[in-house]
């Protein structure tokens, strides 16, 4: 009783549904991309943000950690490999020229200081961001640490 119940409920909601989905498609032309345009038109991609060429951006708070001055698109950074490193770490800093990555990056949950950096720091991209000369996409009305009066 209880299995041919449920199997004429399914049969109702299903019969029902077809006609639903099926008119949901018919008006897929009435949907708008975040550009604007209908989906099936193909339109072309914004122009890229250049890369911010002037210097390096002043931190905005106390401890911020530091945005990356240059492009970082394509460098591999997984559970193996952090291209980051291969510029940033000791000793290759110096032959680079490049920042060395801060001291808190050796040291573990615990703080026991590592000869090498801590699983926990090993993903760059997690706390530093490539600095852009983009524009705001909501008004903003931030003031830096330093701009306070």
């Amino acid at each position: 009783m209880k299995k041919s119940a449920s199997i004429a409920i399914l049969t109702i909601v299903l019969a029902c549904g077809v006609p639903f989905f099926g008119g949901a498609q018919a008006q897929s032309s009435d949907v708008k991309s975040v550009r604007g345009a209908a989906i099936e038109d193909t339109t072309p991609a914004p122009e890229a943000v250049k890369q911010n060429t002037s210097g390096r951006f002043t931190r905005a708070y106390r401890q911020q950690p530091p945005m990356i001055p240059h492009k970082i698109r394509g460098y591999q950074i997984d559970l193996k490999v952090n291209k980051c490193m291969s510029c940033h770490d000791w000793p290759n800093n110096v032959q680079q020229g490049a920042p060395k990555i801060s001291e808190t990056h050796y040291f573990d949950r615990q703080g026991v200081a590592l000869d090498y950096v801590a699983r926990t720091r090993w993903f760059c991209t997690q706390c530093h961001v490539s600095q852009l000369n983009a524009p705001e996409l909501v008004p903003n009305s931030f003031k830096s640490a330093l701009d306070v009066d």
